[in-house]
């Protein structure tokens, strides 16, 4: 993965297009990331069982990366 900065002026920022999507071998590994990451962040999916995890959460961090958290493989 590379990312990269442009020293133009322009008129986007990060998106929850584009997240982090990261597999947690357990669901207190996720609640903990989760909790970090979501810290002066906001939640975007709620921490919950859903039909594709039983544990999974969405969310941006203080500097708007969105992070996908999950259990299991990826």
């Amino acid at each position: 993965m590379m990312c990269i900065d442009s020293g133009v002026k322009h008129d986007f920022t990060f998106t929850p297009a584009i997240s982090f999507f990261v597999g947690c071998d357990t669901e207190a590994e996720v609640d903990d990331a989760f909790t970090k990451l979501s810290r002066d962040g906001k939640m975007l999916m709620p921490l919950a069982a859903y039909p594709f995890s039983k544990r999974f959460g969405w969310v941006q961090d203080r500097f708007g990366v969105s992070w996908q958290l999950t259990v299991g493989a990826v």
